[in-house]
């Protein structure tokens, strides 16, 4: 069933190395993006929590607009509509990037806030979900609102959010199938394409099926690893070790 990949395809290499590109593209954006959203995650989930109600209010603000669009429209709006919000020198500019980077830049953005936005809530529930009395000590303890949610709050809060993120690191990869919608040539692209020039439809779209369902099993176990090794003691993952 697979042998169709051995063949040589149009530009004269075998399909087997047009899928290898597009899962180093997968990986590539979806790591990057990941990285990307979690920085930013963070950031808009300690706002969701702050006293500072103008803080709170932008960082919800920007958790409603980011998580409610749906991905495939963001990621219309970052390829077509930004460059021309943009300056015209500098709108030129990115509409001229020369491939693969012109739909790149425009799809790690996308998901980077797209991601970001999910991220936050989990850093807000959990953030919400430790005792009152941690800020209490702290504020005891001297501690401003920024020393007690950087050395006290937040690193609490991210152990207790490792299995619900599991969830939104395998989700960051699995969007970037929609990147092919913009000319990105990542894994979903490649299966078509391949599909399309060798009529092998159930070869090409078994193989990204394959792939991608190997890439969820070890990004939970690698991240259900994670969450054994920094679970907090006392809790149900720490016990399981």
């Amino acid at each position: 069933m697979f042998s169709i990949f051995f063949q040589i395809g149009s530009d004269g290499r075998q399909y087997i190395d047009w899928l290898w590109d597009g899962l180093i593209w997968t990986l590539v954006l979806s790591f990057s993006g990941w990285f990307l959203a979690f920085l930013v995650g963070v950031f808009i989930g300690v706002g969701r929590t702050v006293t500072n109600r103008y803080i709170r209010a932008i960082a919800r603000f920007y958790v409603e607009v980011f998580r409610n669009i749906p991905v495939l429209v963001q990621m219309f709006l970052w390829y077509f509509v930004l460059p021309e919000l943009l300056p015209m020198t500098i709108g030129n500019w990115v509409k001229q990037m020369p491939p693969p980077w012109g739909a790149f830049f425009p799809a790690l953005l996308c998901l980077t806030f797209y991601t970001a936005a999910r991220v936050a809530e989990q850093v807000r529930a959990g953030l919400e979900a430790l005792p009152i009395g941690q800020s209490q000590a702290s504020a005891a303890l001297g501690f401003n609102q920024c020393k007690t949610y950087f050395y006290i709050l937040v690193p609490q809060a991210l152990r207790l959010i490792v299995p619900s993120l599991t969830s939104e690191v395998m989700s960051i990869y699995k969007n970037t199938s929609v990147a092919l919608t913009i000319g990105l040539l990542e894994l979903t692209a490649r299966a078509r394409q391949v599909s399309e020039e060798t009529f092998q439809t159930f070869s090409a779209y078994g193989f990204a099926t394959i792939v991608y369902l190997g890439l969820a099993l070890i990004v939970y176990r690698w991240m259900l690893a994670i969450d054994r090794k920094y679970a907090i003691p006392g809790s149900d993952a720490a016990k399981s070790r």
